[in-house]
């Protein structure tokens, strides 16, 4: 099908096979949002895995949700396939490069089944497309590779924006855990789903500590820990590197959709490469991302790229979840140095981020 007669006769049914990261998830609500403007009457699904799938759920750009439960493989692959297949649907747009997802689409029984290049997908996943968006180069921010997909369908360019609104109950709950606290806030980003991301608690109390103190111009930021009960061990840490500092230490009691609630409310948050991290940029809140085993080339946070803050170490980017040296990009980033960034970020964005923009030539200069 080319773009003429896409653009003609838009498909009825459209599937997003993306499963698995939270935070390309998010990355992935702009291509949705670009979908939902362009064909406004396609019943539009996204096929997820449990951990991301709280980000989508009830999303105004998306019309259902078809949930792989990977808890319970291999069992639930077969009925999770049954079920994709049993919609019918004519276009599916493969974003995640991998085998499973490969399948996925295969499975749809869709005629027109759109991936990555060879170049950019593992373990044979362009064999299960019948056509391929451009290369990308590795480096390109991965928001921006999810464009490309709208490219390809010959889409108009849109907003980046991703939707992501916190329910009144979910606001209620953010003012729950926030009341009593002074502003402005911080968002201490505590974990990442690679333990050679991870910040360390010696670090991320320096940070709170020298933030803690009114600078020329600025105010004091009061610190809330923000994490699942996997970084309740680093927050205890850090609470007890803070000494008699007072602090709101929210990990293990906080779900993903509390964090849309929350991040609006911080004046800044700052943490390393994850899913809440890309969540905070998503609705506003200015990060300052901290990268070790990753690279910002590929990753930053939308509209944050210029706080992101890496070491001056040979092996960055490694890729590698577990590192063999311990972690030394990350001590190398020197906590002053992301005090003082996060400062510049508050003073460069005093009511927020904007998280949208057109996708023109000039936007687009300058980027991956």
């Amino acid at each position: 099908m080319g773009i003429a007669e896409e653009t003609a006769n838009p498909p009825r049914r459209v599937l997003i096979v993306l499963l698995g990261a939270i935070g390309d998830v998010v990355r992935a609500l702009p291509l949705l949002g670009r979908i939902r403007r362009a064909w406004p009457a396609a019943h539009l699904a996204w096929a997820v895995e449990p951990k991301a799938s709280p980000i989508i759920e009830r999303h105004p750009w998306l019309d259902e949700v078809i949930v792989y439960d990977r808890r319970l493989a291999p069992w639930s692959f077969a009925p999770f396939l049954r079920a994709v297949r049993a919609h019918q649907f004519d276009l599916v747009l493969d974003l995640q490069r991998h085998l499973k997802s490969g399948i996925t689409s295969l499975a749809s029984g869709a005629r027109d089944r759109i991936g990555f290049a060879a170049a950019n997908t593992k373990e044979l996943n362009h064999l299960f497309s019948t056509r391929h968006i451009a290369p990308q180069p590795n480096l390109r921010l991965k928001l921006l590779q999810y464009q490309a997909f709208a490219d390809s369908l010959g889409l108009p360019a849109a907003p980046i924006e991703f939707g992501l609104l916190a329910s009144t109950q979910e606001r209620e709950r953010a003012d729950d855990f926030l009341r009593g606290i002074p502003r402005p806030i911080l968002g201490v980003i505590l974990g990442s789903s690679w333990p050679s991301r991870l910040y360390f608690p010696e670090s991320i109390a320096r940070v709170v500590l020298t933030l803690a103190r009114p600078a020329k111009g600025t105010a004091a930021l009061f610190p809330v820990l923000l994490g699942g009960r996997a970084e309740a061990g680093i927050a205890a840490e850090v609470m007890r590197l803070l000494g008699e500092l007072p602090a709101r230490d929210l990990a293990g009691q906080i779900t993903l959709r509390d964090l849309i609630a929350i991040f609006p409310q911080c004046a800044a948050a700052f943490g390393p490469d994850s899913g809440p991290m890309h969540i905070a940029a998503a609705v506003g809140c200015p990060v300052v991302s901290l990268w070790g085993s990753t690279a910002a080339e590929r990753s930053a946070p939308w509209g944050c790229a210029e706080f992101a803050i890496s070491s001056d170490i040979r092996c960055h980017p490694c890729y590698l979840r577990d590192c063999p040296i311990g972690r030394e990009c990350m001590w190398r980033i020197e906590p002053e140095r992301v005090a003082a960034t996060i400062r510049r970020a508050i003073s460069a964005y005093p009511a927020g981020i904007r998280t949208s923009g057109a996708l023109t030539p000039e936007r687009l200069s300058g980027l991956p």
